[in-house]
């Protein structure tokens, strides 16, 4: 069973906007935040990982509320915000957490390969934020984009995702400061490696695996929670001040590969 680290209603009467919300970190994500109390809209283009992802928080007492679209599509994403709407009334938290990612060499890489993580990445976050300003605007509510610690150095083999990741921490800052003034706070959390997720049984060989922990200060990889638990803090009132922060949570990962460079 979870810890639970803040007061059971924390979230109470506010709806959340997940998208790439029926697995993986923004799954859990989602049902964090629907055990605090918010009604919780997830999205993505699979439904049926989705309706998976909305019964197990409605099982838990939790309301969720599952609808298909794809981020890479204003229109979708637009008609998604009506349904929620309609469902639970004005969006107060909306966190990007659709994104793709596939090992590949730079000089392999093709220009729709490169395209297709950027529309998914980026733009899909953008899309998601210009469809949530009104709702955001009326409620002073936040942005939570998912990000990443790959374009902090040179990453081998991810130079799609790093560039998209690094737009996202662009896109954080701007609508920071632009939308601030609204009373609209934009954040986001860059997870290092995260063990339970499929991107890192997909993307890192298990012969890496151990060299990796080793290089990691607090000697783990991540878990879930771990970056369940800072979303909860960055859409509670708690972190009222905070705007345009991108928190690393890896356990001091990226610091250390940073003082590998060059050996």
């Amino acid at each position: 069973m979870t810890t639970r680290y803040f007061s059971e209603n924390l979230l109470a009467g506010r709806t959340a906007f997940v998208t790439g919300g029926g697995t993986g970190i923004t799954g859990g994500i989602a049902r964090e935040l629907a055990s605090y109390g918010a009604r919780v809209a997830l999205v993505s283009r699979r439904m049926e990982n989705l309706e998976a992802a909305a019964r197990l928080i409605q099982d838990a007492g939790g309301e969720a509320f599952a609808v298909a679209a794809d981020v890479r599509d204003a229109a979708q994403i637009e008609n998604a915000f009506n349904l929620t709407r309609e469902k639970f009334g004005d969006i107060n938290i909306v966190v990007n957490g659709a994104a793709g990612n596939f090992l590949c060499p730079a000089s392999e890489l093709s220009p729709n390969g490169f395209g297709t993580v950027i529309d998914i990445d980026l733009k899909g976050t953008f899309n998601v934020c210009r469809a949530a300003f009104d709702d955001l605007k009326k409620s002073g509510g936040c942005i939570l984009n998912i990000s990443a610690t790959l374009q902090y150095l040179g990453t081998p083999l991810q130079i799609h995702a790093s560039a998209a990741k690094a737009g996202v921490d662009a896109l954080t800052k701007n609508l920071a400061v632009e939308w601030g003034r609204f009373q609209i706070r934009t954040n986001a959390i860059a997870p290092g490696p995260i063990g339970d997720t499929e991107g890192v049984k997909r993307l890192v060989p298990e012969h890496v695996k151990d060299k990796l922990i080793k290089r990691i200060p607090v000697g783990r990889m991540g878990v879930i929670d771990d970056i369940a638990q800072t979303a909860v803090f960055l859409c509670s009132d708690a972190a009222a001040y905070i705007n345009g922060a991108i928190i690393v949570v890896d356990g001091g990962q990226w610091l250390a590969a940073s003082s590998l460079v060059g050996e």
